[in-house]
C-alpha cells in the first residue's frame, strides 16, 4: 500500500522512523534523499541508542548521513550546544572529505535550533583562521595533523569530547597517520562513543576495535555488485603515444560533460591538463601538491558543471562524491583491483547508470585481466590502430 503523500509504502522504513525530528526529516526531503540506504537503516537506531558502530561500507554508500543524522538529533533532543569545547571529533583522512562532512552536517542541520555550529580543520592553509573558529564549536571535523597543531597550540581540548568519529580510519592508516591517532586517542576522555568506519578490514582496524570500540554493533554494507551493474565499461585498446590524443578524442566526439580522469601521478595530471586546455577542453587537476584554495575551487567548479574535465590521483579519490556524475576514464591503471572498482564507482550511483572507460596499452593488458578476474566481470575492448586522430 503507498501513501499518497509520500510515495512510499507505509510499511517501509523512512527517516521519520528512524527516530530522526521534523527539522531533520524536512532538511533530508530538501536534499531529495528518499528513502534511506541500508546502511542508514542500520547504523542510525544504534548510534541514538548511544552504542559504539564498527562501519565496513565504501563511500558512495551514504555513510555519512548515517552518523551526521543521528548526532544532529542528538544535539536537537539535548539543547546542548555552544559550549566552549566541542563534543563531537570526526577524523577525516583528507582535506577535502573534511570539507565535505562539514558540508554534510551544515545542510542537514539547517533547521536545527539553537544552531549546531561545525568546523572543519586541515592542513594546507593558515592555522589561525582555524584557530579562532574552533572556539565554540559543537563538532570539529579534522584531518589527525592540523588536530595535533591546533592541541598544541591550546586552541582547543578534547576533554569534552563524547562523541568520536573515525571516518575513512582504513585510509587514514594508509597515509601514516597511526601516530597522530594514536597520540589523539591518548587525549579523548574513556567514556566516550565511538563511531568508526572503514572501506576494509585489515588487522590494523581489527586492532583499533579491539582497543577502542565497546561491544560495538558491526555494520557491512558491500554495494560494489549493484554498483558494477550500473556502470557500462569499456575499454580502448592503444599504444602510449596515441593516449592523449584518443582521450581527446573520446571527449570531443562524444560530447561528454563531467568527466572525471584518473592518473598515477601529479605530473602526469598537470601535465594531462595542459594538454586538454590547448585542445579547447576545459580542464583542471586535483592532487596533494595543489594548494588547498586551489583544491576546493576546483572541486567547486567541476560539481557545478562549469569544468568538463578534472583529473585526479587515487590518493583525493574519496573526497570526490559527486551524484550523476556520467563519465570516469581510468588513462592509467591503478595498481589493485580494489583501486580500479572504487575509482569506477564514482560513477553508477544513485541508482543511475554511468560509463567507465580505460586506455589499455599492451603492458597494461595482463594487469587488466587480472582486474577483469577479481571483479568478476569482462570488459569489451576496442582496437583503436586504425582509427584517425588526426587533429586531437
Amino acid at each position: 500500500m503507498v501513501d499518497p503523500s509520500s510515495g512510499v509504502e507505509k510499511n517501509s522504513v523512512t527517516f521519520s522512523s528512524l527516530g530522526l525530528s521534523d527539522p531533520l526529516v524536512k532538511a533530508v526531503a530538501e536534499q531529495q534523499y528518499t528513502t534511506p540506504y541500508p546502511i542508514q537503516k542500520e547504523a542510525i537506531p544504534p548510534i541514538l541508542r548511544g552504542k559504539d558502530i564498527l562501519g565496513i561500507a565504501k563511500t558512495g554508500s551514504g555513510k555519512t548521513a548515517s552518523f551526521v543524522l543521528p548526532i544532529l538529533e542528538l544535539f536537537h533532543r539535548t539543547k546542548t550546544v555552544g559550549g566552549r569545547y566541542a563534543s563531537v571529533l570526526v577524523l577525516v583522512p583528507t582535506r577535502e572529505l573534511a570539507g565535505q562532512v562539514a558540508g554534510v552536517f551544515q545542510e542537514l542541520g539547517v533547521h536545527l535550533f539553537p544552531k549546531v555550529k561545525t568546523v572543519a580543520v586541515y592542513g594546507g592553509v593558515s592555522i589561525n583562521p582555524q584557530m579562532q573558529a574552533v572556539y565554540g564549536a559543537d563538532i570539529i571535523v579534522a584531518t589527525p595533523g592540523r588536530l595535533l597543531d591546533l592541541l598544541d597550540q591550546n586552541a582547543l581540548r578534547l576533554s569534552d569530547v563524547e562523541i568520536l568519529v573515525l571516518d575513512e580510519a582504513d585510509k587514514m592508516l594508509e597515509l601514516g597517520f597511526a601516530d597522530e591517532m594514536d597520540r589523539i586517542f591518548d587525549l579523548l576522555p574513556k567514556k566516550r562513543q565511538t563511531i568508526l568506519f572503514s572501506a576494509t578490514l585489515g588487522d590494523a582496524i581489527q586492532h583499533i576495535n579491539a582497543t577502542l570500540l565497546r561491544s560495538p554493533t558491526k555494520i557491512e554494507v558491500v554495494e560494489e555488485a549493484t554498483n558494477l551493474d550500473l556502470i557500462e565499461q569499456i575499454a580502448y585498446k592503444t599504444e602510449p603515444e596515441r593516449k592523449g590524443p584518443l582521450l581527446r578524442y573520446l571527449i570531443k566526439t562524444g560530447q561528454m560533460k563531467q568527466v572525471l580522469v584518473f592518473v598515477s601521478s601529479t605530473r602526469t595530471a598537470d601535465n594531462l591538463v595542459v594538454k586538454l586546455n590547448k585542445n579547447g577542453i576545459q580542464a583542471a587537476a586535483i592532487h596533494g601538491q595543489k594548494g588547498q584554495n586551489i583544491r576546493t575551487d576546483v572541486l567547486h567548479q567541476f560539481k557545478a558543471g562549469k569544468l568538463t574535465v578534472l583529473v585526479a590521483t587515487d590518493l583525493l579519490a574519496r573526497g570526490i562524491d559527486i551524484q550523476l556524475l556520467p563519465y570516469v576514464i581510468n588513462f592509467e591503471l591503478p595498481r589493485s583491483p580494489k583501486d580500479y572498482v572504487h575509482r569506477i564507482g564514482r560513477t553508477g550511483r544513485a541508482e543511475a547508470t554511468g560509463k567507465a572507460i580505460s586506455l589499455i596499452t599492451p603492458d597494461d593488458q595482463h594487469h587488466f585481466k587480472i582486474i577483469q578476474k577479481k571483479m568478476g566481470k569482462r570488459v569489451e575492448q576496442i582496437d583503436t590502430a586504425e582509427l584517425d586522430l588526426h587533429g586531437y
